[in-house]
């Protein structure tokens, strides 16, 4: 019987986009890296997109004031955990302290990803097998964590998101939404209504403008929403629009400060487009301002 030959890569064979440091084990564990060290196209993206992610994260938790127990970060919608492996394995591991947690609803993932770090030292990070919505109310959380992100949680669940970053107290949030659809599907079923109403509804007539508008107001209202509780919020593109479509980048940062202003136009912008009805569902603390 053949004996199976492990390839073995040296690190001058690694392609240039691999960050000095990181686990080659790792990549090859998350199928980024072949198993001789190779990236095709599809992974070369999607390296380079968690990579940017994490310059921006590292920066966030380098001004994290020192605690006993190191900084605690909440990755929702974490799907296999690439970010959050490769956040433990750049920072966190040289750290010796703190603790990732991934909130994925999918259990298979939830056990591959448990498999993995158990597989790989990683002792610090959790993995739960819970909908964001849920993770509020879970015992396995801390009740603070540092820093929230959510990379391309689909549809209400960057609100989700959010409002888990309002519970726990937040000092950073990390969105990067995808799939907007919920305001989409509201504008529809007003659309009628709303064109009697108003010549802004031209803006979302078509089907297709329908769904760009959804989404575009629905990051606005996100955004006037953080504001409204006391973030700083700054919107930039998180890679070049050739590499995704769900490209926008919502950074938030808690200054305590909430802005009154923020929450009169996000209501004023609800009523406006005729989606009132969102405000209680969505957008509750914005009421008490």
């Amino acid at each position: 019987m053949k004996k199976r030959v492990l390839a073995v890569t040296a690190i001058s064979d690694l392609p240039a986009e691999v960050r000095p440091g990181q686990s080659v084990e790792l990549l090859k564990q998350l199928h980024i890296l072949t198993r001789d060290g190779k990236l095709n196209q599809d992974s070369r993206r999607k390296l380079k997109q968690v990579y940017h992610l994490f310059q921006f994260i590292e920066k966030l938790l380098l001004q994290l004031p020192a605690s006993d127990s190191g900084p605690t970060l909440a990755d929702h919608g974490a799907g296999k955990s690439y970010l959050g492996f490769i956040i433990y394995d750049l920072f966190f591991k040289a750290l010796g302290q703190g603790t990732i947690y991934g909130i994925e609803t999918r259990s298979e993932l939830v056990e591959s990803s448990r498999q993995l770090a158990e597989r790989l030292g990683f002792e610090r990070m959790r993995f739960l097998n819970v909908s964001v919505a849920e993770s509020t109310q879970s015992d396995e959380l801390p009740e603070q964590i540092d820093v929230v992100t959510a990379l391309h949680a689909c549809d209400t669940a960057t609100d989700d998101a959010i409002a888990f970053g309002l519970q726990k107290k937040a000092k950073y949030m990390v969105l990067v939404p995808c799939c907007q659809a919920e305001l989409a599907r509201a504008l529809n079923q007003n659309k009628a209504l709303n064109l009697q109403r108003t010549p802004l509804a031209e803006l979302w007539r078509h089907p297709l403008h329908t769904r760009e508008v959804g989404s575009q107001l629905t990051n606005v209202l996100r955004c006037l929403y953080l504001e409204s509780q006391g973030y700083q919020v700054t919107v930039t593109e998180l890679v070049g629009w050739e590499h995704s479509m769900k490209n926008e980048l919502i950074l938030a940062k808690y200054t305590g400060q909430k802005k009154h202003t923020s929450g009169e136009r996000l209501q004023a912008l609800l009523k406006e487009f005729g989606l009132q009805g969102v405000l209680e569902k969505r957008f509750e603390h914005a009421k008490a301002l």
